[in-house]
């Protein structure tokens, strides 16, 4: 019996990627989590503007000048001041930590677009803009429940779902070229292979795995397609000397997963 539904997603690549749906239990963790972090941040913020404001009536006081109408722009401010700490704790984690908030990485779930992709700064702040509408009798929640891919109200105008962490399990066999172990040293060596995200790296795992069951001339466009990409992402000037872009892939596949042994190497 399967607790979590599972999507699949479609990347600009044309490859298939599957994740675990993060389940409305972990959601509520995450957000009872995140609302908790935030009210410090906003007790804090509040705080430190009363003792502004004390301090700035005390100072006027002593210069003798009417202040009347002070208090109610003080009071403005303080207003804008909760709205900018409410949006910007998402909007600044969610950016930051690609689609995560101290909430969502303790419950150890993210926020990815439809596509597969991290969440950016347009999401983040789509999502963060919506959430007080979400929380308004509970209708997020309704939304969640009810909807096949567990979206909020955010999720939907944003272009986002939000899915369960990868685990680290078992890496899935592939035959690789004897070229490739070569590769991969030379990138471990040359090339910050931390800068590859573990969805960048699924994109390259899938095709290896389908790749056998591509034809030549699609399989040759893809190929050399997500070996620039992928060249890119790791700012890589250039490569050894008659690399192909399979063998190259091959090459990233062997370094990402010999980086480190904390690093996960494949998404259940």
């Amino acid at each position: 019996m399967r607790f979590f539904n599972r999507i699949t997603l479609q990347t600009p690549e044309s490859v298939e990627l599957e994740f675990t749906l993060a389940g409305i239990g972990n959601r509520a963790l995450a957000l009872a989590i995140d609302y908790l972090v935030m009210s410090c941040f906003l007790g804090l913020s509040l705080l430190l503007w009363w003792v502004f404001s004390d301090q700035l009536f005390k100072y006027l006081d002593t210069l003798r000048i009417d202040y009347s109408g002070l208090a109610n722009w003080l009071l403005a401010i303080a207003a804008l001041l909760v709205f900018f700490v409410w949006v910007g704790y998402f909007v600044g984690f969610e950016t930051a930590w690609r689609g995560q908030t101290p909430g969502k990485r303790m419950a150890k779930i993210r926020v990815i677009r439809d596509d597969g992709r991290p969440a950016r700064l347009p999401q983040a702040i789509l999502r963060a803009l919506l959430r007080p509408v979400d929380d308004a009798l509970s209708i997020g929640v309704w939304m969640i429940i009810l909807s096949s891919q567990e979206k909020r109200l955010g999720d939907w105008v944003a272009g986002t779902i939000v899915v369960q962490e990868e685990r680290t399990v078992a890496a899935t066999t592939l035959v690789t070229s004897d070229k490739a172990q070569d590769i991969a040293d030379y990138l471990l060596q040359y090339a910050n292979v931390s800068l590859l995200l573990p969805d960048d790296f699924a994109v390259v795992r899938e095709y290896l795995k389908r790749r056998s069951s591509m034809h030549d001339q699609g399989r040759s466009s893809l190929s050399l397609k997500l070996a620039r990409q992928v060249k890119t992402l790791l700012t890589l000037e250039k490569l050894p000397e008659n690399t192909t872009p399979d063998t190259f892939l091959e090459g990233v596949y062997l370094a990402y997963q010999q980086q480190s042994p904390q690093r996960p190497h494949e998404l259940n």
